[in-house]
């Protein structure tokens, strides 16, 4: 990977910035403290690996703004690739991939560059895509071709244990951990599976004794079982004698039932006739009740006729009445209209002539003014030359005012620049601060969280052995599903067979043709062959049945163990739902735990930028040239002496005058209106006598109060009496009484034939079904005398089925024990077979016991992890030394010591010395091999920058790649000048194994010293 451009947009201290790298090999990033040289770098990696030393994923965000982007192009194997980053704030963001579609030999020759996107679709696909083509994930690429500001001497710094520890995990041995592990977790789970196989062969070993003991009860229990049998029959047969006595007096019974229902029914019916009689002879009394009032009822409908005639007579007139009313009205409406016409048109008149008198009156009051408005024009003209010569005056002084403002606006920018900035440092040193101060409460959460997932990872291994107990508890009930399907398939099969034997033909003598034949070897069987082979046959089916109820009965009990089994892992999934939030939480924390490490130091210099601002502000020692132009320009105003407060009193003075030239437009005004009132006021007063003429005229003589008397006259003629009509209409409303006694009438003159037949048939009804009772009742005597002469039999009966009933539950019990023990018995046989297997799966177990066992040794700290470590350490050493002998003129040499003796142990007759393993570095120069907290800075420096650089090329050689970049930021502020020139020379020296280095200082002598390649930010 090898940088081409670097684009950055609102990415932590800058807002938009732009780093070309083309044609840079050896280059210089240099600036003071807190410039964001290291920021630049960290954009790199957060463009490639979305991770940067950040707190939080926002904090990349620039102050005040939404939104980051990062645009990074870098060649690799001859192409062109370009990632582009977005962040927006409190949002995921965005990731894209893509290449140069041209190779980079053509665009160094200037071919255009154009891109094509290869990500895919998802930020964690097109990330493993972009891992998959530079073969570098962030942690190796921190670790070797990233030497990170502060952490050059970390290597060295830690204890001789940890620095072990620390090379095992820049060579990713912590997968070996992870297959120990693993390894670990299966040797745990074939031992629990051995001890969980031991107790099971254990416990079939003690159920086997059991199988002589059940044999002889079984046989017991089939003798007890025919016993019971036979008795039973017996009874059964005497049952059947006496229910069919009983049967006889059953069948009287429901006789004698059916003709009480008979006589019931018909004593229903006889009740019924009788009152339907009763009601027919009250309907006929009713009727001739009315028909008695015959000709009271026909005068009453006569009177009603007669007033019905003359309501309608006096409606007629009353409608005449009503239209010649209502056509006066109109008439008098249509006179009232247009006489309130005539009065609203004199009115309007009045009013006109009113507003003219007082339009008149208004304008020689204005006209009364005009001496007064005449000495103040002369006024308004002496205030106006006054501010002429202001104006002039103010033309020479603007353009200097202006530029006084704006040197005031530069200096209070500069000035609100320095104070943003320092609110800015505030902020950041106060976040900064915060994160230190949750450092003891990170490190507690993290011991609970480990705490946490070690119980749950204990609960996982349970899970899995409640697992695998289930699997086989399924396994079990498969074996026994099959042996059941066998089973059913048999007593098919011996169905079959039994129907295929036919009946047997009662011992007579018969051509050998009409015997039944055997379903085996075809030959003729009698009555003895005949009953041996089904008696076999029938056994055999009972011995299947007995089987298969032995096999339900354990398929319900492993039933029962797999839903135990299914609650308990249910449970155990449910506990261990937050394992992976935790995990992540874990991680989260680390992640936070290592950014306010790298905050402690950045608190430092935040602190320092801030104190000089704050001297800057207080002193005024910022803008200085902008402070000279300002106070000039404030002499050169002085000797103008424009005073812009007498210029604002001249304005107004000038304004307070303006009303005389609005008076002197009024008073031009009044004249002309005054003029036209006075010659509309006469045509005005004409018009108002016309239009009273007009109403006198209206009110007397006019066609339309000629018509509205004619009508008055018509009303008259008339004569409509209005009591008389309402006095018709309530002798008319107490007569209707009559229309519906004389409906009533005419109905009962055509009922009252019809009611005398019915009657007469309702008579000859009840007769009849009287006769019918009496018929009916000897018919139920006869029944009752034959049920006495029949004895009940039925509490005999009911005593043998109760004692048959007691004997078939003792069968049943029998049976039980029978089947239980036939079950026991067959579990024992396919136990016997199972104790075979369980052996063999023991041995099985057992060997992959040991396998995996030895396994977890191999992949753990002492078994390929060391030997890999002691491989590594030679190469390690000697890159260390060869980098190192550049740097140090051949001064100094390092060796790696993997092993040391420790404290000898005593015990009776010899001592023994216990070696420990360790990574101790010995550190020789001319005068000898010297601690390294011994050595100076710069020498300090110059043994880790080697050391460091070693393991950047080991760490790229291992990760499949060539390592072409090299960036080394800060850590030569140590050297002296002779330090800085070898470091020089050595990067230098090992130049041509990078194809691009680039180096971040804050000291400009080792910017000039770089050699003439070299670029400066």
């Amino acid at each position: 990977m090898i940088p081409h451009k670097l684009t950055l947009k609102n990415f932590l201290s800058y807002r938009d910035a732009s780093l070309d790298f083309s044609g840079l090999h050896t280059a210089c990033i240099c600036g003071p403290n807190g410039a964001g040289k290291s920021s630049l770098l960290e954009a790199i990696a957060w463009a490639i690996w979305g991770s940067s030393r950040a707190a939080t994923e926002d904090d990349i965000i620039h102050l005040g703004e939404t939104e980051a982007q990062v645009d990074f192009a870098f060649i690799g194997e001859g192409n062109l690739y370009r990632v582009i980053r977005n962040r927006r704030r409190g949002q995921s963001g965005t990731l894209e991939f893509q290449v140069a579609t041209k190779p980079y030999d053509e665009i160094q020759k200037g071919a255009k560059i154009e891109f094509r996107p290869i990500g895919e679709r998802g930020m964690r696909a097109t990330q493993q895509k972009i891992l998959d083509q530079i073969k570098l994930d962030y942690d190796t690429f921190i670790n070797s071709a990233y030497l990170r500001q502060g952490r050059a001497d970390e290597f060295m710094l830690k204890r001789p244990t940890e620095r072990k520890e620390i090379l095992a995990s820049l060579l990713k041995l912590n997968e070996y951990d992870n297959l120990a592990e693993r390894s670990k977790d299966f040797s745990r789970q074939y031992k629990a599976k051995i001890e969980l196989l031991q107790q099971t062969i254990d416990s079939t070993k003690q159920q086997l004794q059991q199988q002589t003991e059940i044999t002889q009860n079984i046989a017991k229990l089939e003798t007890t079982l025919n016993q019971l049998n036979s008795q039973q029959t017996a009874e059964r047969e005497k049952l059947q004698q006496l229910q069919a006595g009983q049967h006889h007096r059953q069948t009287w019974e429901k006789l004698r039932q059916g003709e009480q229902q008979q006589y019931q029914t018909l004593s229903q019916d006889y009740q019924r006739l009788q009152q339907e009689f009763n009601s027919t002879q009250q309907q006929q009394q009713e009727l001739e009740a009315v028909l008695k009032q015959a000709s009271e009822i026909q005068a009453g409908y006569s009177l009603f006729q007669t007033l019905q005639a003359t309501e309608e007579r006096l409606s007629a007139q009353f409608k005449t009445y009503q239209e010649a009313q209502q056509n006066r009205q109109k008439l008098l409406e249509q006179q009232r209209q247009i006489l309130q016409q005539f009065q609203q048109k004199i009115q309007n008149l009045n009013v006109q002539l009113d507003g003219l008198a007082q339009q008149e009156n208004e304008q020689l009051e204005v006209l009364k003014q005009r001496p007064e408005v005449e000495a103040a024009l002369i006024e308004l003209q002496t205030a106006r030359n006054h501010l002429t010569q202001l104006d002039e005056l103010q033309v020479k002084v603007t353009p200097l005012l202006q530029q006084r403002q704006q040197l005031q606006s530069q200096i209070d920018r500069a000035s609100a620049t320095l104070i943003a900035r320092l609110e800015e440092l505030s902020k950041s040193i106060r976040q900064v601060q915060q994160r230190v101060q949750i450092h003891p409460e990170l490190q507690q959460s993290l011991q609970q969280l480990n705490a946490q997932i070690q119980e749950l990872d204990n609960k996982r291994v349970y899970q899995k052995r409640v697992q695998e107990k289930g699997l086989e508890r399924h396994n079990y009930i498969e074996k026994l599903c099959s042996r059941q399907r066998d089973y059913e398939t048999k007593l098919a099969e011996l169905d079959h067979k039994i129907s295929l034997l036919g009946t047997p033909l009662n011992g007579e003598k018969t051509e050998s043709s009409a015997m039944p034949l055997c379903p085996l070897c075809d030959r003729p069987l009698d009555e003895h062959g005949w009953n041996l082979v089904v008696g076999k046959h029938r056994t055999q089916q009972q011995e299947i049945r007995d089987q298969i109820w032995v096999i339900n009965e354990q398929l319900a009990v492993a039933e029962r163990e797999i839903q135990g089994f299914r609650q308990e892992y249910r449970q155990l999934d449910r506990e261990l739902a937050p394992y992976e939030e935790y995990r992540e939480q874990r991680g989260q924390i680390q992640a936070k735990l290592e950014g306010i490490e790298e905050s402690q130091l950045r608190y430092q210099q935040l602190k320092l930028e801030a104190k000089e601002i704050e001297s800057s502000l207080q002193t005024g020692e910022f803008a200085v040239e902008l402070n000279g132009e300002l106070q000039q320009l404030d002499r050169q105003l002085q000797q103008l002496n424009y005073n812009e407060q007498s210029h604002v009193l001249a304005r107004n003075e000038e304004k307070r005058w303006r009303w005389a030239e609005i008076k002197q437009s009024q008073l031009q005004s009044a004249e002309s209106k005054l003029t036209k009132i006075r010659e509309q006021k006469p045509e005005l007063e004409a018009k108002k006598s016309a239009l009273e003429q007009q109403l006198t005229q209206q009110q007397t003589d006019s066609e339309l109060h000629q018509q509205i008397a004619a009508l008055e006259r018509t009303l008259a003629e008339i004569g409509y009496n209005l009591e008389e009509h309402n006095q018709v209409r309530s002798q008319l409303r107490q007569a209707q009484q009559w229309i519906t006694r004389a409906e009533k009438l005419n109905s009962a003159q055509q009922q009252y034939p019809k009611l005398q037949q019915r009657s007469e048939q309702l008579q000859q009804l009840k007769a009849g079904k009287a006769q019918d009772l009496k018929t009916v009742k000897t018919q139920i005597d006869l029944l009752e005398q034959k049920l006495k002469e029949t004895p009940d039999l039925s509490p005999e009966i009911q005593q043998l089925e109760q004692q048959i009933q007691q004997r078939r539950q003792q069968m049943d019990r029998t049976l039980s024990q029978l089947g239980s023990l036939k079950q026991q018995q067959a579990y024992l046989e396919s136990l016997n077979a199972q104790h075979t297997e369980q052996k063999q799966q023991l041995e099985t177990n057992r060997r992959q016991y040991r396998v995996y066992s030895e396994l977890a040794q191999a992949f753990g700290k002492n078994g390929i992890q060391a030997l890999m470590i002691e491989n590594v350490l030679p190469q390690l050493e000697a890159e260390t030394n060869h980098i190192l002998s550049r740097l140090s003129a051949n001064q100094l040499h390092i060796q790696f010591i993997t092993q040391r003796a420790g404290r000898s142990s005593k015990s009776s007759k010899k001592k023994t010395a216990k070696l420990i393993d360790t990574l101790d570095i010995l550190i020789a120069d001319a005068q000898g091999t010297r601690p390294y907290e011994t050595y100076s800075g710069g020498e300090a420096f110059r043994i880790n920058f080697a050391i460091r650089l070693a393991l950047a090329k080991l760490l790229a050689q291992r990760a499949g790649t060539a390592l072409q970049m090299l960036i080394i930021d800060e850590g030569f502020g140590t050297q002296d000048a002779e330090g800085c020139g070898r470091l020089i020379a050595a990067i230098n020296a090992i130049s041509s194994d990078f194809a691009c280095i680039l180096t971040v200082t804050h000291m400009p002598p080792f910017k000039r010293s770089i050699s003439s390649e070299n670029r400066s930010k």
